[in-house]
C-alpha cells in the first residue's frame, strides 16, 4: 500500500476505483466494501484507492462535539494496509477544503488527482460544499466526466454505521469483548510509559503508566481490564485500570498496566496494549489492604482468563 498525505501526491500510472469514508474501526462493515473495491479494481485492470480524511470533518466543522474516535489516524492507516489496498489517501480536512463545491470536489480530486474510473460510495453519501450533493448527482458526474458509480446499498450502510456505533457503545460502557467481536481483532491504546505516583509498586504492583497524545482516540470506561502488549518482541499479559485511583486519592485520570512476569525498565517506550476483557469496576476500597486483596483477585482472574483462552 501507498499512502499520500493528500490527493495532490497522488501518483498512479493506471486508472483507479475509489471509495471515500472515514473508516474508523476498521470493522468487519468497512472490510465487506473495502473487499469490493479491491476486487472490482482487479477485474478491471484498475488501482484501488481508499480516499480518507484527517481531521475528522467534525473535529472542524464541529469543535464543541468532542468526537471520540476507535481508532487514532496512524491506527486507522495500519488497519488499512492489511486489508490489500493499492493507495491510502489522506486527504486534510479544513474549512477551505469543506467549501469546495459539488463539481470542484468530483472534477479536482476524484478526476484529476485520483484518476477514477469508477466510485463505489453508500446510497447516502453526501459531498460537496454544504454537504448537498448526493449520489444521483454523482452518477450525473460520472457522465459527464466518464466513470462509473456503484451504489453501496441501504443494508450494507447501514451494516457499518451501526457496527461503528455499537463499537463505541460497547467501549463506553467496559464492554471490550464485544467491541472486539465487531472489530474482528482487539481495541487498543497506544502511548508513551511515563513515570506516575510510583504507588502501584508501592502495593506489589509495578504499573506502566500510558499516556495518550491524542485527546480525540476514545478510552474505554473506567475499571480493571486483562490486556496483552508486544513488549521487545515478546507477548506478554497483564491486568489494566483506567481511572482516578480513588482509594489512594487520586484525582486524575490515569492508565495503568501491571504486566506479569515482567521485570523491565519501560519508561519513554511507545506501547501498544490490546484490551482483552473487563474485570470490575473501579472503586474506592475502605483501606489500602482492602486494595491490594482486589488486585491479587483481579491477577487470579487474569491469569486464568489468560490461560483459558490464550494458552
Amino acid at each position: 500500500m501507498k499512502e499520500y498525505r493528500g490527493a495532490n501526491s497522488f501518483i498512479s500510472e493506471r486508472q483507479t476505483v475509489v471509495t471515500i469514508g472515514t473508516f474508523d474501526g476498521v470493522h468487519v462493515g468497512h472490510r465487506k466494501i473495502i473487499e469490493r473495491l479491491v476486487n472490482s479494481a482487479h477485474a478491471n485492470n484498475l488501482d484501488s484507492v481508499v480516499l480518507t480524511f484527517f481531521p475528522h470533518p467534525r473535529m472542524v466543522l464541529q469543535q464543541e462535539s468532542g468526537i471520540q474516535l476507535i481508532n487514532t489516524i496512524e491506527e486507522r492507516k495500519h488497519l488499512l494496509e492489511e486489508t490489500g489496498i493499492d493507495h491510502l489517501v489522506v486527504h486534510p480536512f479544513t474549512h477551505q477544503f469543506s467549501r469546495l463545491t459539488a463539481l470542484e470536489f468530483v472534477r479536482d480530486i476524484l478526476v484529476n488527482k485520483l484518476k477514477a474510473k469508477k466510485i463505489i460510495i453508500g446510497y447516502d453519501h453526501r459531498f460537496g460544499r454544504n454537504r448537498t450533493a448526493d449520489i444521483n448527482d454523482l452518477k450525473q458526474f460520472g457522465k459527464d466526466f466518464g466513470f462509473d458509480v456503484e451504489e453501496i446499498s441501504q443494508q450494507d450502510v447501514e451494516q457499518v454505521a451501526v457496527s461503528s456505533t455499537k463499537i463505541r457503545n460497547a467501549l463506553l460502557d467496559g464492554r471490550v469483548e464485544r467491541a472486539n467481536m465487531y472489530l474482528q481483532h482487539p481495541f487498543t491504546l497506544k502511548g508513551t510509559i511515563v513515570k506516575g505516583r510510583g504507588i502501584g509498586k508501592d502495593l506489589g504492583f509495578p504499573t506502566a503508566n500510558i499516556e495518550i497524545e491524542e485527546d480525540y482516540k476514545l478510552i474505554p470506561k473506567n475499571g480493571v481490564y486483562v490486556v496483552s502488549s508486544i513488549i521487545d518482541g515478546e507477548k506478554v499479559y497483564g491486568m489494566m485500570n483506567i481511572g482516578t485511583n480513588p482509594t489512594v486519592g487520586g484525582k486524575e485520570k490515569t492508565i495503568e498496566a501491571n504486566f506479569f512476569q515482567l521485570n523491565k525498565d519501560l519508561y519513554g517506550k511507545n506501547l501498544e496494549i490490546e484490551m482483552l476483557v473487563r474485570i470490575r469496576d473501579e472503586k474506592k476500597f475502605d483501606s489500602v489492604e482492602d486494595l491490594k486483596v482486589a488486585m491479587k483477585q483481579d491477577r487470579a482472574f487474569s491469569k486464568q482468563y489468560i490461560k483459558d483462552n490464550y494458552a
